[in-house]
Formats: C-alpha cells, structure tokens, sequence
C-alpha cells in the first residue's frame, strides 16, 4: 500500500455526481474544509495463507504450552543422595510408597488402618531418627480422639479416629511457634490411595528425613500431621486442631492433597489474610499456583474439600493448600496405583515441600503472624517458570489503572485515526460505535452457540463426549465460539469495503471494540470482588503495549505491520491463558465423571472456552480480516463444527475406556427393614441401592436392569425420612432423582451383626411435655443416624452438634459416625417437647444405617454376582448395609 496523500483546499459546492465520485476515490469530510485523500485500499492475502497463520498459534501451543504442562524435574535416584546430600530423593520416596500400598485399602475402622499403617509409621519415623542428626530430637504421638463437626448440612462424628504426630525440633529450642506439615494416610473403600494421599505422606516422610539429616538450623519445630481419617471426611484434621496438645503452637500451615494421581502440584489456596505466605512460596524451584483455583474452589464447583477448611474455621491457622489435580480419573478408585504415579511428580513435589519448609520454619513472620495479617493475595505462575503476587487491595490499583490507560490508548488511537484518514472524528466514533455493538452481539452469539451445543450433546444424551477424548472439544466448542466472533465482523466488512476507512483502520477499532468489552469486564468483577479478574487486566495490558508500540513506530498506519506487530505482542498472553485453560480442562474434565448427574456437564466445558476465548482468541480473531474470502474461512468453523458433532455422536465419542478413564457407579447391596409405631413391620426387603456420578447415568440401563425392576429413589421419599434408604452421606441424598434401587429377593450376607439401636429410658425434663430420650448404639465402624420428630413435636437438644439445634433447622437431620479403635456403643440423648399432642403418640422417628464399607468377606458372598452385571468401562465402588427404622 502506497502512502496516503492528503491536500486541503476551501471546501467547494458538489453535485450529486461529484459526491458519488469522490465517495469512490475514498474522500472525507471536515466540517470546514474539504480533504481529498487519496489511498489505496491494500490488497488482502489470499485465502491460501490462512492455514499458515493458525497454525502459527497451533505450534506455539504445542511448543510451549503443551510442554510446560507436562514438563517435570528429573527425579533423583538413591545412587544420587551422596552427591546430593541436601535434597530430596525420588527413588527413596517412590519405594517407600510401594511399601505403603501393599499394606491395601485403608479405610477408618480396618485393621489396616488402625493397626498396620499406624504401625508402618512408628517404623518409618524410627528409621528417620536413626539417621538424623545429634543437633534435632522427635517426639512421637499417636493420638486417638471422638468429637463431632457440622461439614456442610451433616453432623460429622467419630469416635477413637488416629492420627500419628511427629514434632522434630532442635534440641534445646524453646520457641513455641510452629510449623504444621498435614496429609492423610487413609484411602477410600476399595482404593490403594497411591495417589490419594499416600504419595503426600511419603513426600512428608522423605523431607522429614533430609532436613533430620542436614545440620541447618531450625528456628521453628515442625510439626508432621499423619492424619488418619480424612475421607470421612476431614475428622482427623478436626480432632488434631481441635483437641491435640500441640495445636495451639501451629502458626502456619503446609495442606498436601491429591485430586488426581501425579503430574505438578498446584498451590490452589493461600492464606487467608497472611499474603506473606506467598514471599515463601516465591522461593520454590518449580511454581504451580493460581488466584483462579481457589476461586473455583470457594464458589464450590470443585466436588472435594480438604483439611485446609478444618484448620482455617477451627484453628484460625493461615497456610498454603497444595493438591495433585492431572490424572482425576483414577482418583477415588481401585485404579490409584503406584504404577500410574509418575517417579518424576515426587521430585517435583518434593523439591517445593522441602523449600517450603526450610523457609517457613525459619520464617520470623511465625513469632508473630497477627502482625502480618493484610488481606488476601492474587497470584499466579507462568508456566511453571516464576510467580507473580501481589495484595488484593494492589490488584485494585493495578486494574484501575491498566482500564483507565486502555481506554486513554484506545482514545489517542481513534484521533490519529481521524487525522490520518482524514474522515471527522465523530465519522470515526461512529463507525466505532457500529462496530462496539457488532461486537457484542458477536460475543453473546459465540456464548450462545456454545451453550446450543451443549444442550443439543445432552438433548441426544452424548454429554460427556470428551471425557476421554480432550480433543473433541476444539470442534465441539472452540470452532463455534471462534466462528460466533468472527461472522458477524466478516459480514460487516465485506459490507464496508468501500469505506473510505482503510482496512486496517478498521481491523483496528474491532480489537479496540474487544478491549472496551475487556475494560468493561474488569470493572465489574473488580467491583464484586473477585481476584481473578487480573486474568482480563492481562489480556487488556498486552493489547495496549501492542497499540503503544503500533502509535509510537506510525505502525497503526501500515495493515500488515500493525498486524505483525499484534501476533509479536500476543505471543505471551496466548500462550499464558491457552496454558491456564488447559490446566483447567485437565483438572476439571475428570471431575465431571463424579460431579452428579443433575446438570448438565457440557454447559460447564462450554462456558469455560467461551471465558478463555474472550482472552487468548479476542484480538486474533479479528486479523482473520486481513485474508480474502474471509466468510469461507469463517463458515469452515461452523463446517468443523458440525463435522465434530457428527463424530462426537458415533462410537468415536464414547466417553469411557476400562481403568483410565471408566464410569463410576456407588452400589450397595443393601437389606432395609422400616417399623411401624406398634412394633409391626411395614417394609422388608433386599435390594440394589446405585447411585451413578454422572450424567450419562442411563448408558448402562440394560445392564443394570438384569438385576431386577429400577426404582428411583425419589419415589420413596415423600413418604419416608430420607428416602427410607442406606444413604451413606448427605451427598446420596441430594442425588436421589438419578439413584436408583432394585429390590431382590435374595438377602445380602452381612458379615457382622446388624447395627442395635437401644432405648434405654426416658425422663422427664421440665414438666410433663418434655422428654429426654436415652439411647444406645452399637455396630460397624461406619453407621449414619437419621433422626425426625412425629406429631407437632419439637427438637430441643441432643448430644450431637448443637449447630442444627441452635440454627433452629427443620428436621429430619443427618448424622454420620464412624469410630477406628475404639468400638464401644455410641451413647446419646434426644431431647423433645410436645404443645398439641401427648407422648401416647409416636413423638420421634429414627433410622439408622450401617455400612460395612472395608469387609472383603461381604464382596465374595452374593455382591460379585451383580458388580458382574455392569459394563467393562465402569468402576463401581460397592460394600454390603442395612437400613432400619423405628418410632419412639
């Protein structure tokens, strides 16, 4: 394109013909003068170099995202240790996890829970103080603990739950500061919990032992929590913070985690309120950490919780949360092996929980943390390389004034416009208005496109299509957002290209449409709150460096320089925000297969790449102009599109693969008898309670329906408390509409007696209309409690929690009890009060549950027969129960 030429002369009377002239020759109009501007329309590429320029992209995610994503440290071997005396060992981790796992399942209540890895700790800390230095001394204590806590809507009680405890510390070191380091030692039925946690107990084991072994000082004692019961969920964290004696002296706290089974640790909650935790964190030789994480994790869209929670509302401990999450689709199954672990995550782990701890316990913030106390952080890696943090009340600084200098950009740019072009400033506003409402609506259309196909997979029940094909979602959902942005702008400029604004002078106003929309964005989640829009103020800052350097190099002028200029200046941010929506795919991708079946999971995946879109696609899309047959190229999106539907409908999408990536299904064999208030019996059966955890509940109909006739549970629960089901926690309960129970007639061989639920008096309180129920209870270590009121009666105090009580919530309530060692019957009272009846009638309706979730014996007898019924792609997590129900 040639330079443009501009005269100014008096403005002179036109015709009708010398207007149709000029408009073709490109002139403008000044309100006092008349500017010819000749210029020449520059010609666009051909069509032909399109697939170059997306592939550009396409290299650079593979080149750099694709590979720090998997990128991990080489894991050092035990021939290694000599030459690398103050680091952590790989290899010795690794094997110490082998022994570990051998050990089996280990569920609260087992044997091998209660006895042998207890015991398997006693060993392995032995070794460690064999080896350690003169200059440190360990305290060991095994702690066995009852108590009881409100998690969600259900009280959570247990009864002589473990936890093993090791303090090291400097001999003679009086500081009464420390330093907590937590992860648990129990696993799931049925599962070896190599990843879940045992990887992170191990990794606690093998740091203990290097800095034993070292002779660096330690300003503060660590404290090594081995939780012993944290899938029951989270009582060993609340027995420890609660009751254990060294509780009050943790000031900070280091939360190992898993989701998933190997791969990077991601640092996904800090503080909160101590953001100097985050100066620590800084020091770690490889960073995976983001504000977006913990975000997601606080809104509740993560189906987990760990004991982070319990030591923040119960101990008021600040720390740094850090959790496996690649790898989901084994987590919680029997398929969490050793073999599945990569050697190289414990390095990788290793190495940050070693300088972690090296740094914290020497840290002087312990002495004094309330000191330090300033709000919360934002803060975020780059591909693993470094990490950036600042304070919440920064990021509000740093967003206002990225927004107010964009928009200042954006201003300066449309005057040159003006000036150059020679049109009126208010012909540019206008035309920038066009285009800013273009805009969007193109990007409601590429969000509503998206959620049309969501809904159109689950409509003809092929939701989850990606679940083990990642890949599908580019077609699925990338290709329509990247057409719904760009159809609208093609359209636009095949209809403006005799425009006397140049091309590139609109290209431009698109992107600066795109950041008016960005800008818009940041002010509105900065003024709720949320921290992560610093992922927008992002997107905004390098955009406007590309603009700064477009306006200071007169590159805005020339449509393929400033567009060089545009793809230099993005690199990083595409490659920044295409890494962070891969993590987010990865981690959150396997969740949807446990995540329930009432909603629908493509809407989930279908707004996450609409949001990522917006950042890493929003101002490439627009360079899509600068090529000819820009509608072709653009409807080839909608035609991928289709064409992946199409795929995504046959058997290439199936979402399922036997032990990588399979279905999950809970089941128990169950045997449910329900009494009425005169001692008879109104229901007596055996049946198949199967609670499936996602939404293609219904791909295994046939098979399940050999079983017997389905039910869904739903149908059961106007007229009984809870359903009148075994439920194993309240999760079960809020999946009723989609569980299902299929009566038999064979009962299931219960490996011991069922659970005894003894009256064992009542008395009166105040008055004649109150009374204290006394009760009795005895059974398997894991037993849940259903309690209700009958005839106008009121609930006035039990022994559980008081919360529900004092909160004043309607019953029916929820209480779920397990016990490790100690087995004695669990004794409590029920206190109600009647106003409009008598206690002739039935005043209170109990049911109580027992699951014998760890007992091999209950697997071989009658169980195998119906987990043989289901597909080879499922994992199906069963044990034995019983349900029965009384009025009092």
């Amino acid at each position: 394109m040639r330079r443009l030429k501009a005269a100014v002369r008096p403005r002179r009377k036109k015709n009708k013909f010398t207007l149709q002239t000029d408009r073709q020759r490109g002139v403008c109009f000044n309100s006092k003068y008349h500017i010819d501007v000749d210029f020449e329309v520059p010609k666009k590429l051909q069509w032909y170099y399109a697939p170059a320029f997306f592939g550009f992209w396409f290299v650079i995610y593979l080149s750099l995202v694709n590979t720090q994503i998997n990128h991990m440290p080489t894991p050092l071997l035990r021939t290694d240790e000599a030459s690398h005396p103050r680091d952590f060992i790989a290899q010795r981790a690794e094997d110490t996890l082998i022994e570990l796992t051998r050990i089996g399942p280990r569920v609260v209540g087992s044997i091998a829970n209660e006895v042998t890895t207890v015991q398997f700790f006693r060993d392995e800390v032995a070794k460690v103080q064999a080896e350690a230095n003169d200059r440190f001394e360990f305290e060991l204590d095994v702690q066995q603990a009852s108590g009881a806590y409100m998690h969600w809507t259900m009280v959570n009680m247990y009864q002589g739950i473990q936890n093993v405890v090791v303090k090291l510390s400097e001999k003679g070191n009086t500081n009464e500061n420390y330093l907590l380091i937590n992860s648990h030692y129990d696993s799931v039925p049925g599962s070896p919990g190599a990843g879940d946690d045992g990887s992170m107990v191990v990794t606690m084991l093998e740091v203990m032992r290097v800095i034993a072994k070292s002779d660096e000082p330690l300003a503060h004692p660590i404290v090594f929590l081995f939780n012993g019961a944290e899938e029951n969920p989270l009582q060993g964290s609340h027995a420890f913070i609660t009751q254990h004696k060294w509780a009050k002296n943790c000031k900070a706290l280091i939360n190992l985690d898993s989701a998933g089974s190997g791969g990077r640790e991601i640092l996904f909650q800090s503080g909160p309120n101590h953001p100097w935790l985050m100066k620590y964190y800084r020091q770690v030789p490889h960073p995976f950490a983001n504000t977006l994480a913990e975000e997601i994790f606080h809104a509740g869209l993560i189906p987990s919780d760990t004991d982070f929670r319990i030591f923040r509302d119960y101990g008021g401990v600040p720390g740094l949360d850090m959790a496996y999450i690649f790898n989901g689709y084994v987590y919680h199954t029997k398929f969490d092996r050793v073999n599945v672990f990569p050697r190289a995550s414990f390095q990788h782990t290793g190495d940050n929980v070693l300088a972690l701890a090296r740094a914290l316990a020497n840290a002087p913030e312990l002495d004094d943390i309330e000191a330090y106390a300033e709000g919360h952080n934002v803060f975020y890696d780059f591909l693993g390389w470094f990490i950036i943090f600042y304070t919440a009340t920064t990021s509000i600084i740093i967003n206002s004034i990225v927004s107010g200098v964009a928009l200042l950009a954006i201003g300066i740019s449309v005057y040159f416009m003006s000036v150059r072009s020679g049109c009126s400033l208010s012909g540019v506003l206008m035309r920038f208005g066009i285009i800013l409402g273009i805009q969007l609506v193109s990007l409601a259309l590429a969000a509503g496109l998206a959620l049309l196909v969501a809904v159109f997979m689950d409509a003809v029940d092929r939701s989850l299509s990606w679940f083990t094909q990642m890949w599908l979602i580019i077609g699925l959902y990338l290709f329509p957002i990247i057409f719904g942005m760009s159809i609208l702008p093609a359209l636009y400029m095949e209809k403006t290209k005799r425009d006397p604004l140049s091309l590139g002078f609109r290209v431009q106003l698109f992107m600066h449409s795109h950041c008016v929309c960005l800008v818009i964005l940041i002010i509105v989640l900065t003024s709720i709150g949320i921290r992560s829009a610093y992922f927008i103020m992002l997107c905004v800052l390098f955009d406007i460096v590309a603009l700064v350097v477009n306006l200071v190099t007169k590159w805005h002028r020339k449509a393929y320089w400033f567009a060089i200029a545009v793809m230099i200046c993005h690199i990083l941010p595409f490659t920044y925000f295409t890494y962070i929506c891969t993590v987010a795919l990865k981690t959150l991708i396997p969740m949807q297969g446990r995540s329930g079946g009432s909603s629908n999971p493509d809407l989930t995946v279908a707004i996450l790449m609409w949001l990522f879109s917006l950042m890493f696609a929003g101002f490439i899309v627009p360079l899509i102009m600068f090529f000819r047959k820009t509608r072709t190229i653009v409807l080839c999106f909608l035609a991928g599109t289709i064409l992946f539907i199409i795929i995504a409908v046959t058997d290439a999408g199936f979402p399922y693969q036997p032990k990588s990536s399979a279905q999950r299904y809970s089941l128990i064999y169950a045997h449910r008898i329900l009494h009425n208030a005169d001692g008879t019996t109104r229901t007596d059966e055996s049946g198949v309670y199967v609670y499936p955890q996602d939404r293609r509940f219904s791909i295994a109909e046939d098979e399940i329906k050999t079983i017997g006739q389905i039910h869904k549970v739903s149908e059961f629960c106007e007229e009984e408390m809870f359903c009148g089901m075994p439920l194993y926690n309240h999760r079960w309960h809020k999946a009723r509409e989609y569980s299902l129970w299929i009566p038999i007639n064979e009962q299931p061989q219960i490996p011991t007696a069922y659970p005894t639920l003894t009256l064992q008096e009542t008395t009166e309180l105040d008055g004649s209309m109150q009374r204290r129920f006394n009760f009795s209870l005895e059974g398997p270590d894991h037993m849940t409690i259903f309690v209700n009121v009958k005839n106008n009666a009121k609930l006035l105090d039990w022994s559980f929690n008081e919360t529900l009580i004092k909160e004043n919530e309607p019953p029916p309530h929820f209480v779920y009890f397990s016990y490790g060692l100690d087995n004695s019957a669990l004794e409590f009272y029920i206190d109600v009060e009647k106003t409009t009846s008598t206690f002739d009638t039935p005043t209170l309706e109990i049911g109580i549950g027992g699951h014998w979730v760890h007992h091999e014996i209950a697997r071989s007898q009658g169980l195998g027969a119906h987990l043989d019924r289901f597909p080879s792609y499922t994992y199906v997590q069963a044990w034995v129960g019983t349900y029965e129900s009384w009025y009092f």
